[in-house]
């Protein structure tokens, strides 16, 4: 596990090698096996493989989703409200235990934050992915996830460039 925390960088460019089926239905397992407070498991999963929405999705911010349109798959993570009061930590954990998964896979990815995020100045970016996926008033999103191969690689952060001085 430490190795693929070692090796895991945001990937925003990818190739255009889908990703084959096996390899999403294990992100769909291990999405489904994240842990959240007191087993009510708020999430919802959006997993998304049509170019055409992942281009619409792309632009659900004004910067830092546009890489979206790159990726062969998209994760749109977001739970119902009021199924639980710690819904945002819950998403939170799944989005991560998505990417490492994605990683152990072989797969780049790049989280994507989108509630307290604008579309525009007059639209919320959650706002705005509701709209595009047809979600219900009650259904609140956390973040999004571009998967693919990676097109670029990235070094591991050093070991002597960890912020050790953040532990107390």
């Amino acid at each position: 596990m430490l190795d693929i925390l070692r090796n895991r960088r945001s990937i925003r460019r990818f190739t255009d090698k889908e990703i084959e089926q096996e390899l999403i239905e294990q992100l769909k397992e291990a999405a489904l096996r994240s842990p959240t407070s007191r087993g009510i498991n708020p999430w919802r999963f959006h997993f998304v493989t049509d170019r055409a929405l992942l281009e619409e999705l792309s632009r659900a911010k004004e910067s830092g989703s546009s890489f979206l349109k790159g990726a062969r798959l998209g994760v749109v993570i977001s739970a119902v409200e009021g199924e639980s009061d710690v819904w945002v930590e819950d998403c939170s954990i799944a989005s991560i235990i998505l990417q490492l998964t994605g990683q152990s896979l072989g797969l780049g990815s790049c989280w994507v934050q989108i509630r307290n995020r604008m579309h525009d100045s007059h639209l919320s970016a959650e706002d705005y992915i509701k709209e595009a996926l047809d979600l219900p008033e009650n259904m609140r999103v956390e973040s999004m996830i571009a998967f693919g191969y990676p097109d670029e690689k990235k070094a591991p952060v050093p070991k002597e460039k960890l912020q050790y001085e953040k532990i107390l």
